[in-house]
Order: C-alpha cells, then sequence, then structure tokens
C-alpha cells in the first residue's frame, strides 16, 4: 500500500477545528480507496509566534519540504498586528510559499446547486458557473523593488514596483494553458495593456505561447473590464490567467459568486516538490473554539490535495460527491443558513457535526 506524507498546518483561530474535520475525512477516504497518509502537524502563524518565537519555524519548513503535500488551514489574527511586519504571521505564510518554491495559485469557483440561494447575484447569472483562477503568486507589485518610503520638501511619498520577467509570465502562462487544455479550452488572460508596460510584456508573452496551443482559444481583458464581466456573466470564463496583484482581486470577488467565501478552496504549485493546499478564507478569531465554522472549503481544500497533489482522482470525487450529498440534505453551517435557508427547512449544524454528517456520507 502507497503511503503518503502530508503535513498539517492548522495555524491559528478556526484553523485547528476544521484541520480535525479534514484529517477525519482524508483518513476514511484513503482507506477506502487503497492508499494510505501519514500526517505531521507543524506550527505556522500565530500559533508559531507563540510556541516558537518566529511564523515560520525552520523545522516547520523542512517537514513541508519533505512531504508529499501540505494543507494549511488559516493564520493570522488581531492580537499580532502590532508586531514589526516581518514577524506577522502574514510573512510566514508568505515565507512558506517562497521556501516552497510556489508561485502559481488555483482557485476554483464552481457553483453548487444547493447553495445557489446563497448568493447576491440572479439564479440564471451564476447557474453553470464552473471557472478557475490562475494566480501568479511570488512577482508583480508585491515583490517588486525598489519599494518603501522617501521624506522630502515636508512630504511623505511611498511607492512599489510592478515588475515581471519573461520567465515568471511564462511558467505561470503553461500552467493556465494546461490546465484549460484539460477544462473546456477556452483562456482568458488579464492585464492592464494600455496603460502599463509591464502589462504589454504580459501580453506579448501569453499571445506568444498561444501558438504552442492551438486547441485553447485564447483572449484578453483589461483587469477593470474583468472584474464586470465576472459579475455580469460569470459563466463565459473557464480558466483565468493573471498577475498577483490582479488575481488577488478578481479571485475574492470571484469568491462571492458562491454566495460564500467559506465553500473555496485553493492550490498553490511549484515546479516540482509539494503543493500547498488551503482554503481561501481567514481565520475568523471572533467565532474559533465555538464550533460554528465552516470546514467545508478545508474539505474541498483537501480534494483539491488529492486530485492535484497526489494523483488520487477517485478520493477526490468522493470527497466532493460528500460535500453535494450533505449540502443537498439542507445542512448549513451558520454562515451559509441565512433566512432564506430557514424558511426552506434547512438544518444548522456546527463544524464538527457537519464532520460527522460528511464521514457518514463517505
Amino acid at each position: 500500500m502507497t503511503t503518503y506524507r502530508i503535513t498539517l498546518l492548522p495555524g491559528d483561530g478556526i484553523g485547528p477545528e476544521i484541520t480535525a474535520v479534514a484529517r477525519r475525512l482524508l483518513e476514511a477516504v484513503s482507506a477506502s480507496h487503497g492508499f494510505s497518509l501519514s500526517f505531521d502537524e507543524q506550527p505556522v502563524g500565530g500559533a508559531a509566534i507563540d510556541a516558537c518565537g518566529v511564523p515560520l519555524p525552520e523545522r516547520t519548513l523542512e517537514a513541508c519540504r519533505q512531504s508529499d503535500a501540505v494543507l494549511l488551514a488559516a493564520i493570522g489574527g488581531p492580537r499580532y498586528d502590532g508586531l514589526p511586519r516581518e514577524q506577522r504571521p502574514e510573512s510566514g505564510l508568505l515565507a512558506l510559499r517562497a521556501g516552497l518554491g510556489l508561485f502559481a495559485n488555483l482557485r476554483p469557483v464552481k457553483i453548487i446547486p444547493a447553495l445557489a440561494g446563497a448568493s447576491s447575484l440572479k439564479p440564471e447569472v451564476i447557474e453553470g458557473v464552473d471557472l478557475m483562477v490562475v494566480r501568479e503568486l511570488t512577482g508583480g507589485v508585491y515583490f517588486g523593488t525598489p519599494k518603501g518610503r522617501v521624506e522630502a520638501g515636508g512630504h511623505v511619498r511611498a511607492f512599489n514596483t510592478m515588475a515581471y520577467s519573461d520567465y515568471e509570465i511564462d511558467r505561470i502562462a503553461k500552467v493556465a494553458f494546461q490546465l484549460a487544455t484539460e477544462r473546456r479550452g477556452r483562456l482568458c488572460s488579464v492585464d492592464k495593456a494600455n496603460v502599463l508596460d509591464v502589462s504589454q510584456l504580459w501580453r506579448d508573452r501569453v499571445t506568444a505561447m498561444a501558438a504552442d496551443y492551438p486547441a485553447v482559444e485564447l483572449s484578453h481583458l483589461y483587469v477593470d473590464n474583468a472584474a464586470m464581466q465576472l459579475v455580469r456573466w460569470p459563466k463565459q470564463f473557464d480558466v483565468l490567467l493573471t498577475s498577483n496583484l490582479f488575481g488577488d482581486i478578481l479571485s475574492d470577488e470571484a469568491a462571492m459568486l458562491t454566495g460564500s467565501i467559506g465553500m473555496l478552496p485553493s492550490a498553490s504549485l511549484g515546479s516540482d516538490g509539494p503543493g500547498l493546499f488551503e482554503p481561501v478564507h481567514g481565520s475568523a478569531p471572533d467565532i474559533a473554539g465555538q464550533d460554528v465554522a465552516n470546514p467545508m472549503a478545508m474539505v474541498l481544500s483537501a480534494a483539491m490535495l488529492l486530485r492535484v497533489g497526489l494523483q488520487r482522482p477517485e478520493a477526490a470525487d468522493a470527497l466532493e460527491r460528500a460535500v453535494d450529498q450533505v449540502l443537498a440534505a439542507g445542512c448549513r453551517t451558520a454562515d451559509l443558513i441565512g433566512e432564506a435557508g430557514l424558511a426552506a427547512g434547512c438544518t444548522r449544524l456546527g463544524c464538527a457535526a457537519i464532520g460527522e454528517r460528511l464521514l457518514e456520507a463517505l
């Protein structure tokens, strides 16, 4: 029997609660599909600051490097906001991405029929939406230099540099083109080439690569138009390719098509080594320890870990079907139920109880 090494990073806030649910489900689904998982739980973020004094201990990074895949829950909390930037939990996440060489962030957005009523958009607009945002993760304005603040003439000026090299664009574009070939064959690259030199290079490189993927229909949108189109007619999209800053914004916008950010997983991948799989929501410290968190995004991130990280699609399908079945049965966490859910006879359950229903569905 094949055994895979999984590093678990529960992190902060609701992280330990949703990690416990995901671990039980991973243990169950692996046992029923003929492989096993060996788990190694490590601190990161605020939990690591409390335990070790730094947001990413070296032992955590080394454990991640030695694993087949990494499952992260959430990091951060208001009590760390007063720390210097390099000592905050979020710096640990950036260091983890850099340490694992993760440059491609994949965020699927798929409407689950049972939750169509939770979206703020009309059902006819979101019905059938199934798209993937591919975000470049290690370049652009977040990492470009020079950056900083200067004082002159009685004024303070702050500046950041948006920069991309051709190889950075090529490697993320390759990921997007390959995904498009495996999906419905449509790729939309998002830029601001009418204004930014860096976006002009982005468009040139993506256009040149299209010749290697004749089965993929390539289109381009300026980022402002793309933001509008996501809420006007989101089902026109299959794969969206974006730079770091634009992807940060558009992926959160796309997340709300589903009605709750608590339903969305993500994967961050590099050229080799383990991938990092995590829900896109935060640590929600205001509800931590109250057994009201929604573990669905963590469970769906575990499904992505199985499908993308371990190449176990049948096990991933089983987890995703369990989520669909539990939701179709009317089970909801607090963030999903709302007045409409109560009126429709849905049952409000806590984090652990949702986990039990998911195990039953498996």
